[in-house]
């Protein structure tokens, strides 16, 4: 799972963010969001797209399931129903391995002082 670096203060992203953090053109991203029903940014009055980090993480799921595994559009669409929690599972296991990795490189860093 890749990291995206993720600005953890910032609460939604524009269309152009998305793309250039998922390597992604933005016709792949409207597509998409008629495509799976879980990707549904919000939109301001003017129509502009607003991004959260759920949204994102769903979306690379989905690059992940199509362009990582070569699944079709209709395949990885039953794959996102069946996991009926959506990305909740991958959200919270990235979470626990980044706490992971905090405490081995606490650990790392402590036997080299020894």
């Amino acid at each position: 799972m890749t990291d995206l670096n993720l600005n953890d203060n910032k609460l939604f992203y524009s269309i152009k963010e998305v793309s250039e953090l998922l390597d992604l053109k933005e016709t792949v991203l409207r597509f998409w969001e008629k495509e799976f029903p879980q990707i549904k940014p919000q939109k301001g009055s003017r129509g502009i797209r607003k991004y959260t980090k759920e949204d994102i993480e769903i979306i690379r799921t989905v690059r992940d399931l199509v362009k990582g595994r070569g699944l079709k559009i209709s395949a990885a669409r039953d794959v996102l129903k069946k996991n009926k929690e959506g990305v909740a599972q991958p959200l919270e296991a990235i979470q626990r391995l980044k706490a992971v990795k905090q405490e081995l490189v606490a650990l790392k860093k402590a036997l080299g002082e020894m």
